[in-house]
């Protein structure tokens, strides 16, 4: 289709026009013009399969939705730490949206997951922003080399589901810039999605969509966003007010009273018209932007998009544990020979999330037929228990049958997982741990035979106060409508695991960040663990956790050699080049993710112990070895100044890290880091400290902190006291011979 030209368009419409064209026109669809010629565009779900309705708009129902490529929720695509393999998926989810003549595919969400408790924990990346922004990277790269937009989500700190379209995150600047906002700025700055979606929550008290500190000075002014802001579903509550703070389009259709209100604002010159205008350009741009990839009568391939998702699934499923059983560790299974498969998910596969990003696959492997085809023979089967909202029955007699089949079994490999209705959007978790029915067969079935696997299906992680009982686990998340025949590569070793952990699995909801502030109440969730989240809580408390975030094993074993970093420049300029040479010391092919941390041990406010900087997937033959290098930026080692409100890079001592995960570090360099001056504002209320330490200040005050002639020496713990005096004190207190009109002079000479 041929796209129109926008300004005239725009030149020619009425004013009530405008008005409509900042709300969609149905659930899915934007507003035509027909008479400028402006049609209408389909958007619709979609961060790891498109959702297109046929029929209904319903929202979350899946029944009438078209049949599409389910692809690995977020969760598992993270996990598999390879983003040209992510970007490949993104290309596949493009063609899919394009040859469905939807314009638009929502998502992919970068959300920081904060707790494991929140339900939308699947459709998310990691708990580190370097992570979430390079995958959400990809995704769009690839979505949108196909002619079709994206639309990030959800902008910014929706990290729970609970009151979700009401709560506050009250959350200071700092830990908003070190952590929530990072990965949505990777993906604007360098992948400039169509479009962004505003979040249903208030950011200190300010709703997401009428934030224009969030919406124009931070997303446009300072990123450099060019695209076109949409709502969060039903997260306006006043459209003239979100238009002023820079949200174009509101959805879904929200009657006329909105268009009139924006129309009666205009007019009564309460809302600039070139206010208006600006979102109905941003609008008539992505519809004219999108017309060229629709209505080509295209089609994909159903077959290739399977293979993609079946090795998508795989490559983002995390071995966690492979202990020696007999001498051996139970995986790669030795054959299929007196094997047995326990567990309803089995057969009744867990693969994808509830709620809006259900998709109605092409097809849908189970495991259990995977396993039974690459045996090719039959493979007993036992359920074990029942799935809450899945199959039912009686616990005890299927228990009992499993067990009594694990006594004269070889191996047994146990599926378990979340029930679907603990993960979804709309509501958080009820529990960090698997079903007690679940935990129950586990230990039955270990207590009769010690050469037991499990295979979890989740879409967050989830505590394993019983990983003694299995030998080995493989974490496989939400795997996709492939998932099944993946576990059977993975199982088999026809396929050596290659993921690695993006959330720390820890070993009690107790240790969890957010335990205590979390999901908040009277309307407030306060973000009290700040800058320490996910790992950087658990590392720089030191705290026990089950598996570390970035942990992964594989059928091989890598060694780090020659770990080196060279600084270059400094301040701002600074960069700093990091190399690293890796073998694959096995005896098969395998992949290593190689992850850079970096530390400042030196730091003048707290810092996490580590935080990642940068990483990269090595697939190594056995014996292969390879030199892998980065190059860290002023960025990667500066931290947001809360007095200065800008990165800033401290000068010292800095550690770089290089290792397996944040708590297999294989090697480190010091390294000396010149930094920036951080002196800000000097005011009567700054410290002698923050004077002293001030090269202007320090000149300017020091006459009036001199002591009188003949006076002691203050003692160590009075000079301390005093150092933390702000100035005033010295002119509230008389000591020292300055008047009112000095310290004024003071003040100003010092920030002249």
């Amino acid at each position: 289709m041929t796209p129109f030209d926008v300004e005239r368009v725009l030149a020619e419409l009425t004013l009530e026009e405008k008005a409509s064209l900042t709300s969609g026109s149905d659930f899915w669809h934007t507003q035509p013009v027909e008479r400028v010629g402006v049609p209408a565009l389909m958007v619709t779900d979609g961060p790891h399969g498109l959702r297109k309705q046929a029929t209904s708009s319903d929202h979350l129902g899946i029944g009438d939705s078209v049949p599409a490529t389910c692809f690995p929720t977020a969760a598992a695509l993270g996990s598999s730490w390879d983003v040209a393999l992510v970007r490949r998926v993104g290309e596949a989810l493009g063609r899919e949206t394009r040859v469905n003549d939807v314009g638009v595919l929502l998502g992919p969400g970068v959300n920081i997951k904060r707790t494991p408790l929140c339900g939308r924990n699947f459709e998310y990346v990691s708990e580190d922003p370097v992570v979430a922004g390079e995958i959400g990277v990809a995704l769009v790269d690839g979505i949108q080399s196909q002619g079709v937009g994206t639309s990030l989500k959800h902008f910014a700190a929706n990290n729970q589901e609970t009151d979700r379209l009401r709560v506050s995150a009250d959350v200071d600047e700092r830990t908003l810039r070190e952590i929530y906002l990072p990965a949505f700025e990777r993906v604007v700055t360098r992948a400039q999605p169509w479009t962004v979606m505003c979040a249903y929550n208030k950011i200190n008290g300010t709703y997401a969509s009428q934030d224009p500190w969030l919406l124009t000075t931070l997303l446009r002014d300072e990123w450099g966003f060019e695209g076109m802001v949409v709502s969060d579903w039903g997260a306006v509550h006043d459209r003239v007010a979100a238009l002023a703070a820079g949200l174009d389009l509101q959805m879904p259709a929200a009657g006329t009273r909105p268009d009139d209100e924006v129309v009666a604002a205009v007019r009564a010159g309460t809302l600039d018209e070139a206010v208006l205008d600006q979102a109905v350009r941003r609008v008539l741009h992505l519809v004219a932007r999108a017309l060229p990839a629709l209505g080509s009568g295209e089609t994909f391939d159903a077959e290739a998009h399977h293979a993609l998702a079946r090795e998508a699934a795989a490559a983002g499923s995390v071995l966690l544990r492979n202990e020696p059983v007999e001498g051996s560790p139970l995986l790669p299974l030795d054959g299929t020979d007196g094997l047995l498969v326990v567990g309803e998910f089995a057969r009744t596969p867990r693969y994808q999330g509830a709620g809006s990003s259900q998709v109605h696959p092409t097809r849908l492997d189970d495991a259990l037929t995977a396993l039974r085809a690459a045996a090719g023979a039959d493979v007993p089967f036992e359920a074990g228990f029942t799935i809450e909202g899945g199959p039912e029955g009686d616990d005890d007699a299927l228990l009992a049958a499993a067990v009594d089949a694990a006594r004269t079994a070889r191996t047994v490999v146990l599926f378990l997982g979340l029930p679907a209705p603990d993960e979804s959007e709309g509501y958080d978790r009820p529990r960090l741990g698997l079903p007690d029915n679940q935990v129950t067969a586990l230990a039955a079935l270990a207590a009769v035979n010690p050469r037991i696997v499990v295979v979890l299906a989740n879409g967050s992680a989830v505590d394993l106060p019983w990983r003694a009982h299995a030998p080995a686990i493989l974490e496989t998340w939400l795997g996709g409508q492939a998932g099944g025949s993946a576990v059977a590569d993975l199982l088999t070793g026809a396929v050596s695991p290659s993921g690695r952990l993006t959330e720390t699995i820890p070993l009690r909801l107790q240790d969890t960040p957010a335990f205590g502030n979390f999901p908040g109440e009277a309307g407030h969730v306060r973000y009290g663990e700040g800058v320490l989240v996910g790992y950087r809580w658990y590392d720089t408390r030191d705290l026990d956790v089950a598996y570390p975030f970035g942990h992964g094993l594989t059928y091989t074993s890598f060694a780090y050699d020659d770990v080196v970093a060279h600084v270059n420049g400094a301040g701002q300029d600074v960069t700093v080049d990091v190399r690293v040479t890796v073998t694959n010391t096995g005896t098969r092919a395998g992949a290593e993710v190689v992850q850079v941390y970096v530390r400042d041990p030196q730091a003048s406010v707290l810092r996490p112990v580590r935080e990642l900087a940068a990483f990269t997937k090595v697939a190594l033959a056995a014996g292969e070895r390879r030199e892998v290098a980065f190059t860290l930026t002023a960025r990667d080692l500066a931290y947001w100044h809360p007095g200065l409100r800008r990165w800033v890079v401290e000068g010292g001592e800095f550690v770089v890290e290089v290792g397996a995960s944040s708590r297999d570090v294989r090697g480190e360099v010091h390294v000396d880091v010149v930094g920036e001056p951080l002196w800000g504002e000097l005011t009567e209320m700054s410290t002698i400290a923050e004077w002293l330490a001030h090269p202007v200040g320090a000149a300017l005050a020091g006459p009036y902190l001199a002591l009188p002639e003949g006076a002691p020496e203050p003692d160590d713990s009075m000079q301390a006291m005093i150092q933390q005096m702000p100035i005033k004190v010295l002119l509230d207190f008389g000591f020292a011979p300055l008047t009112r009109e000095d310290l004024d002079a003071l003040v100003a000479a010092a920030n002249a």
